[in-house]
């Protein structure tokens, strides 16, 4: 069983163990988040933090009954005038497949319209991330057109949205 939970400082430990072990993984259909990223983790899980306090984001780790986290779940670029924000995920390679990205997906939409007052979530897949694009259609996402391939670590991809109004 896993629990879709908010981000805080308390995860450091669990999500940088999380990103180390899927490096490899995660690389192969996303950009790989470089060298920096890992030597400066607690200063950036700090900014981050600071970005959700100020109501700029909103971060989830998805946690398994050990207390191991094996996916991310996040709300970016937060505009509450226009109700929207942009959704980023990823999930460990030995829980993929078995729709615990859908489902986490799933809950984090609702989140979002009920904790965060949101009406419409966006989110790029790349053409070669399969997977995404299926976890996307599951939890009710529709193409609406091309993803600046810069966006998507160089490689060619669309934008999905979904009403918020409507459940899947």
């Amino acid at each position: 069983m896993t629990e879709l939970q908010r981000l805080h400082a308390g995860h450091s430990s669990a999500l940088l163990a999380f990103e180390l072990a899927n490096r490899a993984y995660f690389a192969a259909s996303i950009s790989d988040r470089g060298d920096d990223f890992f030597e400066e983790f607690a200063e950036r899980l700090d900014a981050l933090l600071v970005e959700q306090e100020a109501d700029v984001c909103a971060c989830h780790v998805l946690v398994a009954e050990d207390g191991s986290v094996v996916g991310r779940f996040n709300l970016m670029d937060i505009e509450r005038e226009r109700g929207t924000a942009v959704l980023g995920y990823r999930v460990a390679r030995h829980v993929a497949g078995r729709g615990v990205a859908t489902a986490a997906v799933g809950d984090l939409c609702r989140l979002a319209r009920a904790r965060h007052g949101l009406r419409t979530l966006r989110a790029a897949a790349a053409h070669a991330n399969v997977a995404s694009q299926r976890v996307l259609s599951k939890a009710g996402f529709v193409p609406i057109g091309a993803a600046d391939p810069a966006h998507l670590g160089g490689k060619p991809g669309s934008w999905y949205q979904r009403d918020l109004g409507a459940e899947p």
